[in-house]
This record gives structure tokens, C-alpha cells and sequence, in this order.
């Protein structure tokens, strides 16, 4: 039976004939005459947006990368454009167009190029029980939404493995970094203005930073993942400048420095204790895993903190902060959630201090419940606030949608299969990110690949810095996920961006051998 490439190149290889061209040339006119009618006609806002649009469509026929560089800066604005369709915004819409213009580029150049990137299949292993586990699924309306969440990020992540390079891939971190500087702007006037609901006043002065994410931990789980990757560029850039001064490095340096700083500053705004446990141990993680001297370093001034814990506690930390942490333990050794069902919790009375770590404590126990009861598969992916009231503790009947705990939340909606190929999978991405951020640092100076400085506008070594910044990605949302779900608001697009650049600025990219290419 003949290969799907080789039918493909046989009846593509027909010759063109002069009446499709003139066919052709009839269709877009004709699709010119209708769209000029609808603009003559339209109100004045469809009239924009058709306009829009189709710039839109025609820049991404003729560059790819540029639907993924737009959907860098758009992923935390996505809910302000909400489409027709139930659950479906603008960020979705750029993800298909963006994937079927690249397709629609191969066709038209007769080549698509197929690279499989890292972790693909564990991706789609997972992606797969998770759409078994719809079988188990109350409702649906409420799953399938869901599951195509991570078909999206499994398409994107596919598709920007193959159309970024070194080149595009300093676009697409520029985008990520704007949106995220524009974020924290929007969070630091919102934390000293006070705009925003009452439930979020602190100190009756400021308030806790939202953006455009309604809640203050996705608002800090977006800067998350982008904070160490600026961290991890800004040390890359510092460290080339200090080995070869060269005037780019120190720049990129410093711009990235900077980025990470007020990124850092924005979740500090948040006032979001997941994220600042998490943003502490992923920059403890980008620092380590520099370079032997930074390791070092950074174990030094681990001893030290330590130390001082011990002598002096933590009395000098600002007393606000500290009060904040202080219930983080309730979390290990706080009351039993079976005996919340009054309110005074063992002998702890419930107050607004602790309402949310208790709260959290209770849909916890529920999700484990869900997971005992249905121990292979689960109640189904994105049922966990549909079967929540069949196993909720007295007195906790509010659903919350998730567990706001992502391993627990697993472990109920996809069973432990779906739990442990995310496993695989999330663990495999740590072992390919820290493998692509030690090898060459690692390797004597004499075997490393010699740099050309016209192959990328950065100069400093772009892959190795952005492989250590992943890892400190991946080790934020490691811990932040402790207390929440960040894979929400299109928040893990970013890591599917960032992951695809990766595989795409790969050193044997251009080997021809190591290319599953289809002439089509």
C-alpha cells in the first residue's frame, strides 16, 4: 500500500493548469468584491474588525511566527475578548490560526517539515487519558472544554517547535515580556489605588494585585512563569558580558534584569503566599544552576538565611509578611478537615485569617475522596466542581471548581493514570531542561560549539539560559500548584511557547538526517 506522502506527491505533482490559475484569480476576486460590500454596509466596529482580521490572516499566511509573537502579548487580555462560542476567546481562535497557517505554508510550498520536539509523546500519552477519563465524566459541557484545553497546548507546542527559531524566538520572549510589564503596571495600580473588589483590601491602604486575571494567585502564577526565565536570561547575558565585554551581552543583561525584577516586584503586589514560596525556590533554582560558582553561592547564602532563622527567628521580617507566612503550617499540621463540620475547628475558631487555608484544606480532603472512589480514572477531566457536592464536607458546600491543589485535582478528575502520565511527562520536561542548561556548561571549553554571532540577535547563549530559566519555571509552578491550579486562563500556553522555543533553537535543527520532512 503506498505511503500517504508518496499518493500526496503524485497527485500534487500534476502539472498547473492555465484554467485553475484563471480559476484562482476569479475566487479572490470575487472573495475582494464581497469583502468590500460588507465593509461599505458594516457597521463601523465590524468594519474594523473585518479589517483586522484580515490583515491578520494575510500576515500569518506569510509568517507563522507572527500569530505566536501576537499570542505571547495576548494570553493574560484572552477573557476581555470572549467569541460567541461557550468558553472559546480570541487567544483560541489566534492558537488555530496560527497552527493552520502553518500547515497551510507547507501545502503551499509543497514541504512540510515535521520535527517530533522532546516529551511529545508523554504529552500526548497524557492528553489521551485524559479523554478516556470523559467516559467517567457527569457532565460534558463541563469536560470536553477542558480536555481540548490541553489539545491546545499539545497542537501549540507542536507547532511552535517547528516555526521558532533563534531569531523568532527573541520575538516571541519580547511579547511574553511586554504583556508581563504591562500586567504588573495594571497590578501596582491596582494595589495602590485600591481599584478592585473590597475582598482584596490589605491594611485598609492598598490591595492585592488582580490584573486582568479576576484573582490574585493566577495574577501571580502568570508573572511565575516568566520571572525565572527573565532571571535566567538576565544571569546568561551578565555572565557573556563579564567573559568577552561585549556591549550586547551587558544590555540584554541589564533589559532582562530589569524585566525580572519588576515581574518579581508584581507578584510580591499579589500578595500571594503560593506564589512567593514558589518565585523564592524557582530563583534559588535559576541561580544554582547557573554555573558551578553560582552554586556555590547560592548554597552559601542558603546556610546563612538558615542560620539566622535559628538565632533570631523571624522577627525581622516585616510584620506583615510574617503574619502572612505564619499559617502557612496549617497546611502540614493543622486541623483534621473531617472535623470541620463546626465553627470552631479543633479547637481553632474559624476566622478571615484562616478561612482561606482551611477552605483549601476542605477541597482537598474532597478530592482525595473522589480519587478513593474512583481510583483509575477519575470522576472525569473538569468534573471536579460538578461531582464536589457528592463529596464535600459539612459546612464546605461552595464549589471552587478545582481542588486549588493540582496534584490532588489530578488525581480526582483523571485517576491515577492521568496523574502519572502527567507525572512522566512533567518530570521528563525537568530532565530536558536541565540536561540543555548543564551540558554545555559542563563540557570543556574546547569542545563547545563555536559561537556565530550572526546566527541570533542575542549574543549570549540563548538556549542555555532559556533552558535554566524553564527549569525555574517548571519548579515555581512545582510549588505554587502546592496551593493552587495554575493550568488555567490559558496561563500554561506560556510554557507550551516557551518549551516549543527550546526544541526550535536546538543546535542540529538545520541537520537534514534528523528531519522527517514530506514533500507534498
Amino acid at each position: 500500500m503506498p505511503s500517504i506522502a508518496r499518493v500526496f506527491g503524485r497527485t500534487s505533482s500534476l502539472p498547473h493548469r492555465p484554467d485553475r490559475a484563471a480559476a484562482a484569480r476569479l475566487a479572490g476576486s470575487c472573495v475582494l468584491v464581497g469583502l468590500a460590500l460588507f465593509l461599505a454596509g458594516a457597521p463601523l466596529l465590524w468594519a474594523a474588525a473585518a479589517v483586522i482580521g484580515a490583515a491578520l490572516l494575510v500576515t500569518l499566511c506569510i509568517e507563522p511566527a507572527s500569530g505566536l509573537i501576537a499570542l505571547a502579548g495576548l494570553i493574560p487580555f484572552g477573557r476581555l475578548a470572549a467569541m460567541p462560542l461557550r468558553g472559546v476567546d480570541a487567544v483560541d481562535l489566534l492558537v488555530a490560526l496560527t497552527v493552520a497557517a502553518w500547515l497551510a505554508q507547507g501545502v503551499a510550498r509543497r514541504r512540510i517539515t515535521f520535527r517530533p520536539p522532546p516529551l511529545i509523546w508523554p504529552l500526548l500519552a497524557f492528553v489521551w487519558i485524559a479523554g478516556l477519563s470523559l467516559t467517567q465524566a457527569g457532565s460534558w459541557s463541563e469536560g470536553l472544554p477542558e480536555w481540548l484545553k490541553w489539545v491546545e497546548f499539545a497542537a501549540l507546542y507542536l507547532a511552535a517547535a517547528q516555526i521558532l527559531d533563534r531569531k523568532r524566538l527573541a520575538w516571541m520572549l519580547g511579547g511574553l515580556f511586554l504583556a508581563g510589564l504591562a500586567e504588573t503596571a495594571l497590578g501596582a495600580y491596582q494595589f495602590l489605588r485600591q481599584a478592585g473588589p473590597e475582598a482584596f483590601v490589605l491594611m485598609g491602604r492598598f490591595m492585592r494585585a488582580y490584573g486582568t486575571l479576576q484573582q490574585p494567585n493566577p495574577y501571580a502564577g502568570y508573572l511565575g512563569y516568566l520571572a525565572p526565565v527573565a532571571a535566567s536570561l538576565a544571569l546568561g547575558g551578565l555572565g557573556q558580558w563579564r567573559q568577552q565585554r561585549r556591549r550586547a551581552d551587558l544590555w540584554i543583561g541589564l533589559a532582562c534584569g530589569g524585566v525580572a525584577v519588576l515581574l518579581a516586584a508584581g507578584i510580591g503586589l499579589s500578595w500571594s503566599r503560593g506564589g512567593w514560596l514558589g518565585l523564592a525556590a524557582a530563583l534559588i533554582a535559576v541561580a544554582a544552576l547557573r554555573n558551578r560558582r553560582t552554586a556555590i553561592l547560592t548554597v552559601t547564602a542558603l546556610a546563612l538565611i538558615a542560620l539566622v532563622i535559628a538565632l533570631f527567628g523571624t522577627g525581622w521580617l516585616p510584620g506583615t509578611v510574617a503574619a502572612r507566612m505564619a499559617d502557612l503550617g496549617n497546611y502540614l499540621v493543622g486541623p483534621d478537615p473531617a472535623q470541620m463540620a463546626s465553627p470552631v475547628v479543633g479547637g481553632t475558631e474559624i476566622t478571615d485569617a484562616n478561612f482561606a487555608v482551611l477552605e483549601r484544606l476542605a477541597h482537598w480532603e474532597a478530592g482525595l475522596r473522589m480519587f478513593a472512589d474512583r481510583p483509575w480514572l477519575g470522576v472525569g477531566i473538569g468534573n471536579y466542581g460538578v461531582a464536589y457536592a457528592r463529596y464535600a464536607l459539612p459546612h464546605w458546600y461552595d464549589a471552587l471548581g478545582h481542588a486549588h491543589n493540582v496534584y490532588i485535582n489530578f488525581l480526582a478528575e483523571t485517576g491515577i493514570l492521568g496523574a502519572v502520565a502527567f507525572a512522566v511527562f512533567w518530570l521528563g520536561l525537568a530532565w530536558h531542561a536541565l540536561r540543555a542548561g548543564w551540558q554545555p556548561l559542563l563540557a570543556p571549553v574546547s569542545d563547545r560549539a563555536p559561537r556565530a554571532s550572526h546566527t541570533s540577535p542575542l549574543a549570549l547563549d540563548l538556549r542555555t539560559s532559556l533552558a535554566i530559566g524553564i527549569l525555574g519555571t517548571l519548579v515555581y509552578l512545582s510549588v505554587h500548584n502546592i496551593f493552587d491550579n495554575l493550568f488555567v486562563q490559558h496561563l500554561q500556553l506560556q510554557l507550551a511557547l516557551l518549551m516549543g522555543g527550546l526544541a526550535g533553537c536546538h543546535p542540529e535543527r538545520v541537520d537534514p538526517v534528523r528531519c522527517a520532512a514530506a514533500r507534498i
